[in-house]
Parts: structure tokens; sequence; C-alpha cells
């Protein structure tokens, strides 16, 4: 690595380590650096008619090397001395060394004694400090300098030719057609570049010199033998050659930065513009998602059974879970973009950028609000809707189970009813089914509560809109039809009982006397009307039916005491992670506010300090997941409250998205300062002033100073303003007109005339420039003197030229250096 390469004047001499482990490293080195030293040197000494020999003898007396200073930098040193003693020479290499010295140029173990002794290593040295002070250290190009300012230009320079790769100062130049394309860029006429062969570098370079030497008055200061006999050239015998290449072509300089001056406005251009573009397909995006979205939300029209429903809820959690975070990742960086767009834009002197229509943050907003409105009202209608389906699953259940103990019970019955037992029956018999008779009126009248509870069931059902109402409907209307009908064979059947026993309480007087002389008959009839009446005797089936019930009653409560007590540990569980997770997010939400308001340290240490939290914040969201886990878990058992606990799942997502939401927004606002910082040359110091006054203002703590605080702000500053000047600047601070000035917008209005920037003029007159003074430009001088994809960007853009002159294929780079700093969409 070479110590002279430094773009710091102070840095091109650590020197003399150096030079002497490199000459006595590669002594070729050494030949080639005496060649192309010594040929530099001529190419100036020459303008005052003279030259030297051999560097190291014709600059011992001094007095070339201060003729030879003067040359090249335009100045007179003092007058040497003439004489020809020890003292003379060495007072003289002093006052050349003085005058080196006084350019910045930092001597390190360079004396004039060993100039004066011939000491070969020292005089070079001294040379090549020399070379890189005058015709290196003020080389420019795109902001870098000195060395890496001369590499880029031979990179940018050769470009365009495919089998050159510039990449340092020795190897990439030994075959030869890195020297060639520099002349071909140049002046294309010189070379027939496209007969040179890699295989052939002596050839290439051989060329090279020839031509430089003949056409571009550079001497041959390089063999083009040593260069490709040597493994890897000396690198400041290259430089120094390159460099005379540089300034042989610094008439060609005044369009290279043109050229840099366009390419600078256009990459800030096209990058802006991708931004838009950016801006415009994921605001695109996520609206189409919102419009399909909403109506899914607000469709409240309800699923007949307990699984429907629950799936409908299954599908709502998953988009809560997995569907609508990243929209509400993909809104919060539309809005960062946004942010940083409009920063971009201020900085390089754009106008604001105008979404399309229907596309601007506030129409976005607007529709996230619809969104959220429709889904604030989803869950809730879901768990009642599941609600009312378990209560009616419960009722439909208890309906069946009555409706079918009634109809057990009913059946037969009005076939018994319709019986005529009673016509042949003696009066003994009648009074048995009399009394019978009496015992089912009992159990009917007994029944009627059981009925009319089936129709108050059916009712419900009916009023809280069952989807299988009709045959509930229709089996209630038959049993109330059979109940009526009961009703009436009952009393039926009680009239002709009492006819028939009234008829033969007559004929049992007839025959009394006949039943007085017939006692043994009597009693076998009285013993078979009693077994008779034992035969009669209800209820048994029925009363071993419940003693079956109570026990299935008692595993049903068992079950049901063991699935409350499961509930309730749900309930704890989700109720001890959500206690200990809304309270972190809320720390978390203060914690960066503090941040972002406060002065500690740098704004990149804010920034490093910021995406520490982003990263504890991301790590925590495994416990999000498990909370949603567990909430999944309380849902499907049908648990709708939580008294340990005053955070339900949704406040808990909410402050998520808000936590998410906020340390990015905030990330983006700091990014967006040093951005606002480094283009206008704030200092830290400046900055913290600017925090200091804004962070006063504030006094709501909101990181926004309302109207009435900014006004209080400017007055506290020195502004001395009317209404229509604080309306003015309002104008500036506050675009949206939201009645509010972000920190962001402050610094902007207070560093609002220090930006640097280039003006649509400037780059018109840089056109001029590669246009060689037309009032057009064509693709080819477009093409020769811009890299390939901005020239072909503005290529794309640019109108046809109409003026008088205009020739076939001109372009207006007028019209299109407005519209660079005007319309955002050329």
């Amino acid at each position: 690595m070479d110590h002279y390469d430094s773009q710091q004047t102070n840095d091109y001499m650590q020197p003399e380590e150096d030079w002497d482990r490199d000459l006595l490293l590669d002594p070729a080195w050494e030949k080639q650096q005496r060649k192309t030293f010594t040929a530099w040197c001529n190419s100036h000494l020459r303008k005052a008619g003279t030259q030297i020999e051999n560097i190291e003898e014709d600059f011992r007396d001094g007095l070339k090397l201060m003729l030879l200073l003067e040359v090249i930098s335009g100045e007179r040193l003092a007058k040497p001395e003439r004489g020809k003693m020890r003292v003379h020479k060495i007072s003289n290499v002093n006052k050349a060394l003085d005058f080196i010295a006084s350019k910045g140029v930092k001597l390190v173990s360079i004396g004039a004694e060993e100039i004066v002794d011939g000491n070969v290593k020292m005089t070079l040295g001294m040379i090549w400090t020399i070379i890189l002070r005058f015709a290196i250290q003020d080389i420019s190009v795109e902001e870098t300098s000195a060395k890496e300012g001369l590499l880029l230009w031979c990179q940018r320079k050769t470009a365009p030719y495919k089998n050159v790769n510039i990449q340092n100062f020795h190897i990439s130049w030994k075959d030869g057609l890195g020297f060639c394309a520099l002349i071909h860029r140049h002046r294309p006429e010189l070379i027939d570049y496209g007969k040179l062969r890699k295989d052939d570098p002596l050839t290439n370079l051989n060329t090279a010199f020839d031509v430089a030497e003949k056409y571009l008055d550079i001497p041959k200061m390089l063999d083009a033998e040593d260069i490709v006999g040597t493994a890897r050239p000396d690198e400041k015998a290259i430089m120094t050659y390159v460099s005379s290449f540089y300034h042989a072509f610094s008439g060609a300089q005044k369009a290279e930065t043109a050229a840099n001056r366009i390419c600078k406005v256009l990459a800030v251009n096209q990058e802006n513009e991708q931004l838009m573009e950016d801006y415009e397909k994921l605001a695109s995006d996520l609206l189409e998602w919102i419009r399909r979205t909403i109506p899914w939300l607000e469709n409240r029209a309800p699923e007949n059974t307990m699984h429907a429903m629950q799936q409908k809820l299954e599908d709502f959690r998953d988009y809560r879970r997995l569907h609508k975070p990243p929209k509400v990742q993909e809104k919060c960086q539309l809005e960062i973009n946004f942010n940083t767009l409009q920063t971009k834009l201020r900085l390089s002197n754009r106008p604001a950028f105008m979404p399309s229509e229907g596309r601007m943050v506030s129409d976005i907003n607007n529709a996230w609000g619809c969104l959220e409105q429709a889904e604030k009202g989803y869950e809730e209608w879901l768990l009642n809707e599941i609600r009312r389906l378990e209560r009616l699953d419960h009722l439909a259940e208890k309906f069946r189970q009555k409706a079918s103990i009634h109809e057990a019970w009913t059946d037969g019955k009005e076939a018994m009813l319709r019986q005529k037992d009673y016509e042949t029956a003696t009066l003994s018999e009648i009074k048995a089914l009399l009394k019978k008779h009496e015992a089912f009126e009992s159990d009917l009248a007994a029944h009627q509560d059981r009925v009319e509870q089936i129709a108050a069931i059916a009712q419900e059902l009916n009023e809280l809109d069952y989807y299988d109402s009709p045959s509930v409907n229709a089996r209630c209307q038959k049993i109330c039809d059979q109940w009526d009908n009961l009703g009436a064979l009952t009393q039926k059947r009680r009239e002709a009982l009492e006819r028939t026993e009234k008829l033969l309480e007559t004929i049992d007087q007839l025959y009394l006397e006949y039943a007085k002389r017939a006692a043994p008959f009597n009693n076998w009839m009285e013993g078979a009307m009693e077994d008779l009446q034992d035969t009669f005797i209800v209820h048994t089936i029925e009363e071993i039916q419940v003693r079956q019930l109570v026990p299935r009653r008692d595993q049903a409560l068992t079950e049901e005491h063991a699935r409350q007590q499961h509930n309730e540990r749900l309930r704890k569980q989700f109720a001890a992670q959500a206690n200990v997770i809304g309270p972190w997010i809320q720390t978390k939400m203060e914690e960066i506010g503090r941040i972002s308001i406060e002065m500690h340290g740098t704004l990149e240490d804010q920034l490093s300090h910021l995406r520490q939290y982003e990263k504890s914040i991301v790590n925590y969201k495994p416990k999000i997941d498990q909370l949603e886990g567990d909430h999944q878990l309380i849902q499907e058992a049908l648990i709708f409250d939580n008294k340990h606990t005053n955070y339900t799942m949704e406040h808990i997502r909410v402050g998520w998205e808000q936590l998410l939401t906020t340390i990015a927004r905030t990330i983006n606002e700091v990014e967006n300062q040093i951005l606002t910082r480094d283009a206008k040359g704030i200092s830290q110091e400046q900055m913290n002033e600017f925090r200091a006054s804004f962070n006063h203002f504030d006094r709501k703590k909101t990181g926004m100073m309302d109207t009435d605080d900014f006004r209080a702000c400017l007055i506290s500053m020195g502004y001395n303003m009317g209404e229509a000047e604080f309306a003015r600047i309002m104008s500036i601070v506050d675009p949206n007109r939201l009645g509010v000035v972000t920190f962001q917008a402050f610094i902007d209005f207070m560093s609002r005339e220090t930006a640097d920037t280039d003006t649509a003029d400037q780059v018109m007159a840089s056109f001029k420039i590669l246009a060689g003074d037309k009032n057009y430009i064509t693709v080819d001088e477009l093409r020769r003197e811009l890299p390939p994809d901005q020239a072909e960007y503005c290529i794309a853009r640019m109108a046809p030229y109409t003026g008088p002159d205009a020739v076939p294929g001109a372009l207006d780079y007028m019209s299109f250096s407005t519209a660079l700093y005007g319309e955002s969409d050329l």
C-alpha cells in the first residue's frame, strides 16, 4: 500500500521508509520511476527552454529544481544562489523544499544534503511529492479527490469499453488497452480501437505512447517492455503518466463537470421517481385490500349452526393475527416512504409529491378508519351470535326433549279415550272406569304445564330466529292440536261413562233383589272387580324412569363443575400474561417518546438506541403469539368474561400494532433529520439548539407544536410578523393544514436558506456544455457523455427540439431541465 495516495495534503509524505522498502524490494520500479519522473519534469522544464538528463545529478545544485517549481506553480521563488560551493547548492535546495512545504506538504526525512549528495531514493521521493501536490492532489471527480479521484476518472472514461477494467494503477494497465481507451474516448479519430487485441500488450502500449506523444504532447514516460516484463508495474510511474492524460484532456473537464452535475441531478430524480412509483403501488394495493375486506367485515348474515359461526370466528382470528398485521406494517411503511420522499424532494429543491387522485395519505387514513369501524363491531357481533346460537341449541334440545316426553305420554291415549268398553261393562266396572278416568283427568291436567312450556319454548325459538323454526312450529302445532283433541275426547268419555253409570244404577236396582239371593255369585264378582281395579294402577314405569334420571343429572352437574374449573384456569392463564404484556407495551411507548424528544448524544446515537429498541420489541413477538393462543382457547371454550384482567386481546393487539408503528415512524423521523442535517450542513450543536427550542414550546409534549405554540416560538426568536406573514410561514411548515408543526418541518424551516442545491438553470447550463453551446442535444451526444442508464432516461423523456436551428433527432434539453424541478412526473 502506497502512503502517498491519501486525499489529505498532510499525508502525502510519510515517505522515506516506504521509498527505501519499495526500491530495495524491486529495482525495476526504480528504473521505471527514473524514466517516468525524468520525462514528467522535462515536460514542464521545456517550457523554460531546458531539460534534465540524469534526475539525481541535475537537481543537485537546486537551480533546475527551483525552476521546475516556478513553471508548475506559476509563482516566483526566492532568488537562487549562483555559487558553485556545496553551501550554495544546499541553500537553493532548501529554498525549493521550503516552497514545497509552504504548499501544505509535510516533508519527512528529506533534507537538502541528500539531494545535493545525489541520493537517488530521496530525489525520487521528493519528485513524487511534487507530482502528487501539483499534478494529482487537485483532481476532483464526484466528491473524490487525488488518487481516488484520478482512478474514478479513469473508470468513468473507460466504462464503455468492455475489455477494459481499471481497478488500480499497476496491473490494470499492463495490456495497454486502458491507455488506448482514454485516448479513444476523447479523440476517437487517433486510434482504431476495434483493431486492438488484448493478447498484444506491446503493440497496444506503444500505440498509446506514440499517439500521446505525437498528438497530445504527452512525452513518453514509460517503456512498454518494462511494463510487460514487470509482474506489477510501478504504481507511482503509472499514476504520473495517467495524470498527464487527465491534464491533457482538461479542456474536456468542463464537459465532465457538466456531465457529473447532470448525472447527480438525474440520479436524484430517478430515485425520487422510483419512490413515487413504489408509493403509488403500495397505496393502490393497500386500498384494494381495504376495499375487499370491508364488505367481509360488514357482512352480518347469521349462520344456522354453532360450527359455522365458530368457523367465522376462526376466520376473524386469522384476519387479526395473520392478515391484518402485515397491512398495518404496510400502512406504516407507506407513511414513512411518503415522509422520506417529501424530505428528499425539499432537500433537492423539487416540488412536493402529490399522489394521484384518491391515494393521498389522508385517503389511506380515511379508508383505514372505515376498515377499523367495520372491524370494531364484527367480533362483538360474532360473539353475540355464538351466544344466541348456544341459547338456541339449548332451547331446541329442550323443546325436542319435552316434545318427545309428551308425545310418548300421549301415545295411545286417543285410542284409549275412543274405546267403547263401557257399553258392555257392569255398574261396578263403570265405577272402576270412572275412577280410572278421573285419575287420567288429573294426569292430563298435570301435563298442561308441559304443553304450555313446549309452546313457550317454540315461541322463544321463533323470536330468536331459529333456523329450523318451521319444523318446530309444525311439531308444536301438532302437539297443541292433539292436546285440544285429547281434552275433547276426555270430556266426551266422561259424559258417556256418567250416562252409562246412571243407566246401570237403574238396572242394578231392578236386580237388587236378585243380587241378594245370589251372594256367592256377587262375592265372586266383587273379587273379580278388585282384580280388575288393581291392573289399572298408573305411573309405575314413569317413577322408575325418574329414579334413573337422578344419577344422570348428578353426572351432568359433575361434568359442568369440571368445565367451569377448567374455564377459570384458562381465565387466570390469560390474565397472568395480559397483565404483564399490557404494561410492557405502555412502558415501551413512553420510552420511545422520551428518546425522540430528548437530546442524548448525536442523531446517530438516537438512531442506534431506537434500533436496539426495535430489536427488543420484535423479539417480544413470541409472547404476543402465546397470548393469542390462550385467547383462542378461551373463545373456543365460549368464555365471554374475565374478572382477573382489564386487558382484552383486542387491547393487546391494538397496543402492539401501535408500538410497531410508533418505533418505525420514530426511526424514520430521525433518519429524515439526518438527511436534512447532512444536506444543509447543520452542526450537532445547532441541531441540539433546534431540539431544545422545539421541546420548550411543545407544551403538550406530543412531539408536535400547535399553531399558538409555534407562533410563540417564532416570537421568542425575534420574528416580528403580522397575520399574513404568519399564514405564509404556516403554509410552509404545515402544507397539509393539520394545525400542527412537526420537528422535521421545524428544522426544515429554520435551515431553509442554507441548502446548496442544484437549480434548473444550472442543469440547463450543463446540458448546453455537453451540446457544444447548441440549443439542443443529440442522442449520440447524450450516449457519449452520460452513463448508459441515465442517457436512456434522458432520451426517453426529452421532447423533440423544434427551434429554427433544429436538425433531425435534436432533443429539447431546456424544457427537460425545467421539468426536472417542476412537475414530478416527466
